[in-house]
């Protein structure tokens, strides 16, 4: 799957389940750590967790496995690594203050069709 579908099917999970405030960036030209960042927040550890959960789920409903995920614990900042796409899914304190937006601010937010199958994407 190429990395910008891989992103813009997290982002339509992640839409799906009530996440707010999604957001995908293209930091390829950035960083060689990864191609995306799919960026959302939960309004409660509860849903920061369903969210990353539900994102998870999808993807492996297709055979795409994160090849490792953090925060599970504290449920403040989850991330799960797909390689090429990293997704961070945040509750909304941790999100202001770690600030990625900020951060990348040099990334290219991308328009993705959250109601879509999964294969539209426009980039700004």
């Amino acid at each position: 799957m190429e990395s910008l579908q891989l992103a813009t099917r997290l982002a339509q999970a992640l839409d799906k389940k009530k996440a707010t405030e999604v957001k995908v960036l293209k930091v390829r030209d950035l960083t060689v750590l990864t191609d995306y960042f799919v960026i959302a927040s939960g309004s409660s550890s509860t849903q920061v967790k369903a969210l990353a959960e539900e994102a998870e789920f999808q993807l492996e409903q297709q055979g795409v496995k994160p090849l490792r995920t953090e925060g599970y614990d504290s449920k403040s900042w989850i991330l799960l690594d797909y390689g090429t796409v990293i997704v961070h899914v945040f509750y909304p304190e941790a999100r202001d203050f770690y600030d990625l937006e900020h951060l990348w601010a040099d990334a290219e937010e991308c328009q993705v069709d959250l109601e879509a199958g999964g294969d539209e994407a426009a980039q700004q």
